[in-house]
């Protein structure tokens, strides 16, 4: 078996989908993309489909490593990326092909349900009431937040305030038997971050997500040391290498995204390794369904997973959602806050083609907004 053509389709909201076809006419699906950097990784994808077609497609680890190393100039969320949605309809076709799922090719499945979070994002307490309340009717036993939008560089006591108000809030709806975990995206500092850590240390987050930058990962160490929050990170890291110092340091949770840190194979590899630190998997996952189907495809066959992101909903869903490019909604049905296992081949997914090719004639061209403090300068989003 031989791959004769890689094709890719910029579709809404702002999502990068990849389709691997063959030449006995088993197709792979793959999800490649940087989120405001969709047509890059696309010229990304192109170049390495050179190397590709022609070539068998399930020699899948053999191909990661040329993909990922064969250049002299390495790593990188756009490289990484590419690599990721490739690898990720690789292993499509290869339980297409082998008659299995991804997961039982992986070595088998260690449980038969994940369970999975809802995002909730309102800015006032009251408003996050009513959607905490509408994702516990919809059974979801936990949910994620945004900690606060725009942060001054040195958290101001208001500001803190207003983080503990609303992971209150939340936490009344949720009471002492269901989970929020809290987003802070790099925005508060070292030093805001050590403050808003303890504030909201009594409220028992599952955990608080990147509360540094990823290019602060050697203050990790003093901030873990610092709190008994389990920290999370890991959605700007691209391998096993990045994350080997957030391990080290004392993180609880690592959060590789299968659409980022180099697809399936990658994302093993890290869950792996941050088995031997004690480490949960929690893979990031604010995306499309390919990602999210090769996302559960990891957490069924991974020891030390917690709990999976899934996308439904959210604020960035806005010309198309979760659902809106597959033909099999039954993958996604979440019973009781949780992610069934299948035995469907390959990731589990049918995707809808026509739907793809009719909405990559539209296509996006998403960008992250760029935020400022009131004197001007610039903000992290």
């Amino acid at each position: 078996m031989k791959i004769t053509r890689i094709e890719t389709f910029l579709v809404p909201p702002r999502w990068l989908f990849c389709r691997i076809e063959t030449d006995e006419g088993v197709v792979g699906w793959g999800e490649p993309v940087v989120e405001g950097r969709a047509e890059v990784v696309r010229a990304a994808v192109g170049v390495l489909a050179e190397y590709l077609v022609g070539r068998d497609p399930l020699r899948i680890q053999d191909h990661w490593q040329v993909l990922s190393k064969g250049g002299f100039y390495r790593g990188g969320p756009v490289l990484s990326s590419a690599v990721a949605g490739i690898d990720q309809a690789l292993w499509d076709i290869a339980g297409k092909v082998y008659g299995a799922p991804v997961h039982a090719l992986l070595g088998g499945p260690v449980r038969d349900r994940v369970r999975v979070y809802a995002w909730v994002g309102g800015d006032e307490p009251a408003r996050l009431a009513e959607e905490v309340t509408a994702q516990v009717e919809a059974g979801f036993t936990a949910v994620k937040m945004n900690a606060a939008g725009r942060t001054s560089p040195l958290t101001t006591p208001a500001e803190t305030a207003a983080v503990v108000e609303r992971v209150a809030a939340v936490r009344d709806v949720l009471g002492p038997g269901r989970d929020v975990a809290i987003d802070m995206h790099g925005r508060f500092g070292p030093a805001g971050a050590r403050r808003v850590l303890h504030a909201i240390e009594a409220l028992h987050p599952l955990f608080v997500e990147e509360p540094l930058l990823p290019e602060q990962g050697h203050l990790l160490p003093a901030l873990t040391a610092a709190t008994s929050v389990p920290i999370a990170t890991g959605e700007r890291l691209y391998g096993r290498a990045e994350f080997l110092p957030a391990l080290t340091a004392g993180i609880a949770v690592a959060q590789p995204d299968l659409s980022h840190a180099g697809g399936i194979s990658e994302v093993h590899r890290i869950g792996s390794l941050a088995d031997t630190f004690g480490v949960q998997l929690a893979p990031h996952c604010p995306l499309g369904p390919i990602a999210l189907a090769a996302s559960l495809q990891i957490a069924f066959a991974t020891p030390n997973f917690l709990i999976q992101e899934q996308s439904r909903g959210i604020h960035y869903n806005k010309d198309a959602d979760l659902l809106s490019y597959v033909v099999d909604t039954e993958p996604y049905r979440f019973d009781a806050g949780h992610a069934r296992r299948t035995d469907r081949p390959g990731l589990g997914i049918t995707v809808d083609e026509n739907a793809v090719r009719a909405a990559s004639r539209s296509g996006h061209a998403w960008r992250n907004p760029v935020w400022r403090h009131d004197d001007g300068s610039f903000a992290e989003w």
